[in-house]
């Protein structure tokens, strides 16, 4: 069965993090569709995380874009690329080429990426074209083309496997990468693996560290140089890697030596002896990959730590090699083909330079285009905030959401709303950018789109549709050639397929190449569309003439400077942009949540995803908790200079004081006030043009609500104007978290308005107006419409399974009391908050899988429930769960 299954699948890429993992995909009648890993490739070997395995659940139509619109208006194809050719060709003979800008996105494929850095470069002839990959990989960019003189990632993923030692620094894998993770975590068990956690939260991932650095926020520099100089102290570099392969190796260490341990321990709020072990491990272990993410990258300094992290591998020749190197780990599906094809303000196509005059010649050539841009265009931050003071007057926002992601955001909201022509291709109807949208473009989703993705080592993966176009939605790269054929370049944007395109990137690949520059996919320039349609994954380099294969790269030097040796890099130690003051005592680190993606606007659509974790939170230390009048479930206010957000209080040890996390996820859509990165400041890396988003000083005091509330719906609430409120789908409906800073003047007017109740309907109803305690339960029929429960604290009611009852019969006053009442039957225990999305196990199952049962290890759990045996993203906090348990029955 399983294989007359897989016959019929489409083989297709995930469209989240940069791990790239391969899906099977088949559609079904309803436009679901079942997805199950791909065993053949060569990224996840079958394996998916919660999101990936949830794919199936998030292809609704609902909330889909189907038609272009202008001003708000329904509009034809060609009424609204037209008025964008217009517009933009009027705002460019007007203002020059400088006066447009393209926002473009790591959601985006290959091929549209291309044809956007190809429309906007050399056509239009302006580097405005920039990419939330700014916000995710700029620093490991710059890092690498100042190291290396190219952006090139020397390992693989198997080094992981292969290493005996794995430093993560500032990346929580076990969320943000989990299928690395587990193939991490397997290494682990099988042969040794020691693994060392950097990061100032003990995140899931220290459930497999042999060692958990709860470093301050910004000291990494200090921390590798200090490595680097006690590398060189011992003795331990490669000499002879060193004289052959590499420059400025002095001027480096000279500055690394300039803090002695006990310096860094101070700065970095460690212990010496900590240091003295992380460094021990480092000396006497060959085989070492040091992976780092966000936590690096989202910093002032975020091209320094790559730098710094580099050098102690240059040092000691560790790279390269199976087992070695620095690695870093992609945030984004397609973050690295953007890079490929130039996406970014500062590059040009296939890792060619804006600022070499040979490689513009190459690309202008081979365009065949008018002009070339010379100089770069603006990044990110600078481009928002030349479109909000008027030098950017045009801009095209594509597959992102800027109003929420972009650091001061609400200053972004302000620019746009000025801008006086925003054109967005997008994929649902409402965001929190589509608003300021004059032009809003349909474009196809996951499952509908046919392109390429490459992942966090080099591997190019095929995405391929198995969903018709729903609507009058279009490639984003058709838009865009389209787009360019009005404004007058027909023939340089003819294009009639993505496999045109991709062959036409291969082929730019490999001009005037030969070794001289990295990337080189030259063995595929001359495809048909049937060998792309059929393209397997391969790894690049993959030059005309050779056979595919597996590649790292500089074990024997070959670096792509003009001396072909690597840089050293000094790299001093400086502090983040703005640190913490009297008025804003607290640093804030944001970043992912397990089971969400990016602003939700895919993720949210299933209830699975929603169960783990259902409204935003802030983590905090029980110090920091009591200093500011926090409870635990309480609502907190969070401030910094540029805005506030209001979210739920989850206090614990794992924070590090004097820090607080809030994740990154949450919109408008989903929450009254937490946008995150309305608090952020617009700080950037100087190098890297990358925002500092992991320690924005901020202050934190208790929201004083008067009374707390839970609600299940069987409708989408469409008019909450309650203080607090998150909302969240569940199985049958909806589930939301409220909160109010004083009641309302009628509860029984609250509850016909927040569920839209007519007449008919009828409202069980206990009030205690002393205790504060309010409920009610709204019933059509025998059916269970609706419940709200209200509290003058937190309410304590079993979530998950009250929210399930929705639209479920209750023809006897016994069941419609237990609703009320908030509890469930005898046969039917409260679950708690649900661990595992994949078997909806919650937490109080787990804990008596552990307690009653004995089950001792994750993996008797997974025997007893199932919990954790599907993706496994699961398994960390199952982990946590019995040594929680484990300790309390010691103590």
């Amino acid at each position: 069965m399983l294989a007359e299954r897989n016959v019929q699948a489409t083989r297709t890429t995930c469209p989240y993090c940069g791990v790239g993992c391969g899906v099977l995909a088949t559609s079904r009648p309803d436009g679901t569709a079942d997805v199950s890993g791909d065993p053949n490739h060569p990224s996840n070997f079958g394996r998916l995380c919660s999101k990936g395995s949830a794919l199936g659940e998030t292809l609704s139509l609902d909330d889909r874009l189907l038609y272009p619109s202008i001003n708000g208006q329904r509009a034809i194809w060609d009424q609204a690329l037209d008025l964008v050719a217009s517009r933009f060709s009027e705002t460019i003979a007007e203002h020059g080429p400088d006066a447009i800008a393209f926002y473009v996105s790591g959601q985006l494929l290959t091929e549209d990426y291309y044809v956007a850095n190809k429309l906007m470069k050399g056509f239009i002839g302006s580097a405005n074209i920039d990419t939330n990959s700014r916000l995710c990989m700029a620093s490991s960019v710059a890092g690498h083309k100042r190291a290396f003189g190219s952006d090139t990632v020397p390992g693989i993923y198997e080094d992981l496997e292969l290493a005996d030692l794995v430093v993560l620094v500032g990346s929580n894998l076990a969320w943000c990468h989990p299928i690395l993770f587990q193939r991490l975590s397997a290494a682990k068990e099988g042969r040794g693996t020691k693994v060392v956690v950097i990061d100032p939260r003990a995140t899931a991932t220290c459930e497999i560290a042999d060692l958990h650095l709860k470093i301050a926020p910004g000291s990494d520099v200090a921390l590798f140089n200090a490595l680097f100089s006690d590398l060189a102290r011992r003795g331990v570099v490669d000499t002879a890697y060193i004289a052959e392969h590499t420059s400025d190796y002095d001027a480096a260490l000279y500055v690394a030596q300039g803090a002695s341990v006990a310096d860094v321990a101070s700065l970095a709020g460690l212990k010496e002896c900590e240091i003295s072990t992380f460094f021990d491990l480092f000396a006497a272990t060959e085989r070492v990959v040091t992976a780092y993410s966000q936590g690096v990258n989202q910093s002032t300094a975020g091209t320094d730590k790559v730098n710094a992290i580099i050098n102690c591998h240059l040092a000691t020749g560790r790279i390269g090699k199976p087992g070695m190197g620095p690695f870093s780990v992609t945030g984004q599906p397609n973050a690295m083909g953007g890079r490929e094809v130039g996406g970014l303000a500062n590059m040009l196509a296939c890792h060619m330079d804006l600022n070499n005059s040979e490689h513009r010649r190459i690309v202008q050539t081979f365009w065949n285009s008018p002009v070339i841009a010379s100089t770069q265009g603006l990044k990110a931050v600078d481009m928002f905030r030349a479109v909000g003071d008027g030098r950017i007057k045009a801009l095209w926002i594509m597959a992102t959401n800027p109003v929420d992601s972009m650091p001061e955001a609400d200053s972004v909201k302000a620019a746009l709303k000025a801008c006086p022509f925003v054109v967005v291709s997008e994929v649902v109807r409402r965001n929190d950018t589509t608003p300021f949208a004059h032009v809003l473009l349909p474009s196809l989703a996951w499952g509908e789109k046919d392109g390429t993705v490459t992942n966090s080592e080099r591997r190019i993966s095929r995405q391929r549709a198995f969903l018709a176009p729903p609507g009058e939605a279009r490639a984003d790269w058709w838009q865009m050639a389209e787009a360019g054929k009005r404004m007058g370049f027909a023939d340089e944007f003819a294009f009639e397929s993505a496999a045109d395109i991709f062959s036409q990137h291969a082929a730019l690949s490999s001009l005037e190449n030969n070794g001289s520059r990295d990337f080189d996919i030259g063995a595929y320039a001359d495809m048909n569309a049937k060998a792309y349609n059929e393209l397997p994954p391969f790894q690049w380099p993959q030059p005309a003439g050779q056979p595919p294969s597996v590649s790292r790269f500089f074990a024997n030097g070959g670096y792509f400077t003009p001396d072909r040796r690597a840089n050293f890099i000094a790299t001093p130690y400086r502090p983040p942009a703005v640190l913490a003051t009297a008025e804003y005592p607290l640093i804030l680190n944001t970043g992912r949540i397990r089971d969400q993606w990016h602003t939700m606007t895919r993720t949210a659509k299933t209830a699975r995803l929603m169960s783990h974790i259902a409204e935003p939170f802030l983590e905090i230390h029980p110090k920091d908790a009591a200093r500011c009048g926090l409870t635990d479930a309480s609502v907190a206010e969070v401030k910094s200079p540029h805005g506030r957000i209001v979210v739920r209080t989850l206090i614990t040890s794992r924070q590090r004081p004097g820090s607080v996390f809030v994740p990154m996820h949450w919109s408008d859509q989903y929450a009254s006030c937490a946008r995150m990165g309305t608090l952020i400041g617009a700080y950037a890396d100087p190098v890297s043009g990358q925002p500092e988003l992991k320690a924005a000083p901020v202050s934190v005091t208790r929201f004083n609500a008067e009374w707390y509330g839970f609600a299940i719906s069987r409708c989408k609430p469409t008019a909450l104007t309650t203080d607090y409120w998150a909302i969240a789908p569940a199985k049958t409906g909806w589930r939301m978290e409220l909160a109010g800073l004083a009641p309302p003047e009628s509860w029984d007017g609250y509850v016909r308005a927040l569920f839209d109740l007519d007449a008919a309907c009828e409202v069980l109803t206990y009030q205690d107006a002393k205790a504060g305690q309010h409920r009610f339960a709204v019933f059509d029929g025998e059916h269970l419409l609706g419940a709200l429960f209200v509290a003058p604290e937190p309410v304590a009611v079993p979530r998950s399974t009250v929210a399930e009852k929705l639209d479920c019969e209750f023809p006897d006053p016994s069941g419609r009391l237990r609703v009320l009442a908030g509890r469930v039957g005898a046969n039917e225990p409260d679950r708690g908050a649900i661990v595992c999305a994949c078997f909806d196990v919650g937490l109080n199952q787990i804990v008596a899988a552990v307690i009653e049962s004995q089950c001792m290890t994750v993996e008797a759990v997974g025997a007893a429930l199932k919990a954790g045996t599907n993706c496994g993203s699961c398994r960390p906090e199952i982990g946590r769960i019995i040594n929680d348990r484990a300790i309390t029955k010691a103590g």
